[in-house]
This record gives C-alpha cells, sequence and structure tokens, in this order.
C-alpha cells in the first residue's frame, strides 16, 4: 500500500468541483482498462456537493453509467427512502439522473428491508452481496476503483468510529449498534474491506475537521483514529479545503 498524497482547495465549493471531476475521470480510465468501473459511495455535505458538481459536467456523459457499479461505504439503518440515509442523499444528488444498470446500484438494506429491523442480519446479506459479484477465485469482495470517505470530526470514516467494537471485526461489513453519531444503528464496512479498494480519497472540508485530519496523516492509531488506519492498494489520496487541511505542514500539501 503507498504512502498517502494530500491535494488542497480553496474553500469547499472547488474542493467539490474538483473531487467531480478527478471521479468522472476515474471511471472514464477504468471503463478503458476494463470496459466497466466500481465506485462505493459515502455520504454528507461534502459528499452531496461532489454529487450535484458530477451532474453539472459535460464530461459526465462520456461515461458509460450502465457498466458503473455503485456500493456504499456505511449506512445508516433507517426505513427506505428516508432523508438521512446516504442512498437517499446520493440517489438525489445524482445517481437518479444518470443511466444506471439498476442491478448495479447496491444500497445497504434498510430497517424496513429483507433482513427487517435487525442490523446483524443487515450486514450479513450486503457481505454476501459483495461476494456474489467478487471474480470466481478470489477474496469476498468485488475490485473497487474508487472508494470515497468523509472524515468526521473525531476521525471516524464511514461508520467506524474511534474506540468502538467494530474495529476487532474482521468480516467485511459490520453492524454497529451505540454509534456516537446519531442515529445509534448502523451498517458499514471495516477497515479491513475499505482498504481492498484500488484508490482511497478521503474528502473533508471545515475547520472542524482540520485536527482529526492533521493527527491522521501524522500516524496516530486507527483503533483511536479511524482515518488514520485508511490506504487504498495503489492510492490513498485526502482531498481537503484549506480550513480542513490548517494542520497539515505545507510540504506535505499539493495547492490547487
Amino acid at each position: 500500500m503507498t504512502e498517502a498524497s494530500v491535494a488542497v482547495h480553496a474553500d469547499p465549493d472547488l474542493l467539490a468541483q474538483a473531487v467531480a471531476a478527478r471521479l468522472v475521470v476515474k471511471l472514464l480510465d477504468a471503463q478503458a482498462e476494463r470496459g466497466q468501473a466500481s465506485v462505493v459511495l459515502t455520504g454528507g455535505r461534502i459528499a452531496a456537493a461532489v454529487y450535484r458538481a458530477i451532474g453539472q459536467l459535460p464530461a459526465r456523459d462520456a461515461v458509460d453509467w450502465s457498466r458503473v457499479d455503485v456500493w456504499w461505504g456505511d449506512e445508516r439503518f433507517l426505513p427506505s427512502g428516508d432523508p438521512e440515509r446516504n442512498e437517499t442523499q446520493a440517489r438525489a444528488a445524482l445517481l437518479d439522473a444518470v443511466p444506471l444498470d439498476p442491478a448495479r446500484v447496491h444500497p445497504m438494506p434498510a430497517s424496513d428491508g429483507p433482513a427487517g429491523d435487525d442490523p446483524e442480519a443487515a450486514a450479513a446479506g450486503y457481505a454476501r452481496e459483495l461476494a456474489a459479484a467478487a471474480r470466481p477465485g478470489t477474496a469476498a469482495l468485488p475490485h473497487f476503483d474508487v472508494l470515497m470517505l468523509g472524515v468526521g470530526e473525531d476521525g471516524h470514516v464511514a461508520s467506524v468510529f474511534p474506540e468502538h467494537p467494530v474495529h476487532h471485526d474482521n468480516r467485511p461489513v459490520s453492524a454497529v449498534r451505540g454509534s456516537p453519531k446519531p442515529p445509534p444503528v448502523r451498517t458499514t464496512l471495516t477497515l479491513p474491506a475499505i482498504n481492498t479498494a484500488e484508490e482511497v480519497w478521503l474528502v473533508a472540508a471545515g475547520a472542524d475537521k482540520a485536527r482529526a485530519v492533521g493527527m491522521a496523516l501524522a500516524g496516530a492509531g486507527p483503533v483511536q483514529l479511524p482515518a488514520a488506519g485508511v490506504r487504498g492498494v495503489s492510492r490513498t489520496l485526502w482531498l481537503l479545503d484549506r480550513a480542513a487541511a490548517a494542520d497539515v505542514p505545507p510540504r506535505s500539501r499539493s495547492l490547487r
């Protein structure tokens, strides 16, 4: 796994536009190489801004959206269509506006889904769905070209929170109970699953993220600060605005 690189943009709007452009290029490159592409989405304000920015890019139409697999890194365990669900946010911001193949869109189960209100069963079901999409003879996960993550003020990524028992779960998908951030019940990819992605992008904006970003890049422990434990197989990229990068040493930054 490679060392992390950092790109800093002037403000959240420019950050969202830059991430959107990067993602379109990454999808196009993956399709040129393999005929298809796979992305793992995240939630949050900056993610929604990225998705909206993709929708405004003329280059979005160069992507063959029918050959894009869409997964999620985590989800709030709420009913289908709940506005707090990451899936609902992504559909409203982008997914409903592009010609995706519905069979290639893989939302994490909702609390009113086949698993009912059992998050452990929901997590196991998503793990089975991931395994079914993996290439025969490989590990129990499909190829992820890029996996996007937000970064919480406490350094959490997906729904892997500091000091939470999920750190001791080696399965690819875990149920989360007692989340310190509402809602308390969630499902999430674990760090071992996240770290199978070809590229992992950590996207953060705002001064409230600066301490966590700085500590993660300084080598904090992943149990205490989960963002510090994230590594893409070929690339780990921190995409930040200036406020979130306030505690990053200038020599580590690539300014845009």
